[in-house]
């Protein structure tokens, strides 16, 4: 597939086609109160860190948003445990507070579900790596969410991350991709997003009956939900895999 990689600071116009690109995440993970009130602000407040990806009609097949922040500032200095919503945090406190950022981490690759399959996911992280050497940094961190974990919910992420193939690569595809592309895991981020709801929202977000007291397998989560009948409510916390790209 012939792509044409821009970011929204060159293409401005482009900004509603990338936020409208359908997308396959499961409805639950879209709920993730930190996510909701920074995520759609990174093409609009950081647009040169926001990379899409046109086909030859000229349709957003992808894009991969990124933000910048400042890793070696005073209480940081290590990727934090609650990983994708607290470097999100960091990101637009540091914009706000006009803190030099030191590191660029990534927030998203997402790929069109009808190009799915097709390698967009290894193409378009490395036009963010890219894109970050550009901007003058030396190095790109990913809160990463692998992509079959989801299979085996129950399994720790501490032993999932470290399983590999016999030719060394990680076991897991989206971990994979990173390690091909010269990441090395440095940390596991247990509490990288947190959906809470009542039993209510949580039925309509998966369809599941959500009334028995305990942890709920849902498709698409990584590990299960956490879900309290007798207190109307049910909890679900992420775990990711911290990753680390020299450039």
């Amino acid at each position: 597939m012939e792509l044409k990689v821009s970011s929204l600071a060159e293409r401005p116009e482009m900004l509603e086609a990338v936020l409208e690109m359908p997308d396959t995440w499961p409805e639950f993970v879209i709920q993730d109160p930190v996510g909701n009130a920074h995520y759609a602000r990174i093409p609009r407040e950081f647009p040169e860190y926001a990379l899409f990806a046109e086909d030859e009609r000229g349709e957003v097949v992808a894009h991969a948003f990124s933000v910048p922040f400042a890793l070696d500032a005073e209480d940081r200095g290590r990727l934090p445990a609650r990983g994708w919503d607290e470097v999100l945090v960091w990101a637009f406190a540091d914009r706000r507070a006009d803190v030099r950022p030191d590191t660029v981490s990534a927030i998203s690759v997402v790929i069109a579900p009808h190009a799915l399959g097709g390698g967009l996911s290894a193409r378009m992280l490395g036009a963010m790596r890219a894109n970050a050497r550009a901007h003058g940094f030396t190095e790109v961190v990913a809160p990463v969410r692998p992509n079959a974990k989801h299979l085996e919910p129950r399994t720790p992420i501490e032993e999932y991350a470290q399983r590999v193939r016999p030719d060394g690569l990680p076991h897991d595809p989206w971990l994979r991709v990173h390690a091909r592309a010269g990441a090395t895991i440095d940390s596991i981020a247990p509490a990288s997003m947190t959906v809470a709801g009542s039993l209510e929202q949580w039925r309509g977000w998966t369809g599941l009956p959500f009334d028995t007291p305990g942890d709920i397998e849902v498709p698409g989560a990584l590990v299960p939900v956490r879900c309290e009948p007798e207190r109307g409510y049910a909890v679900y916390v992420e775990p990711n895999v911290w990753m680390r790209h020299p450039l």
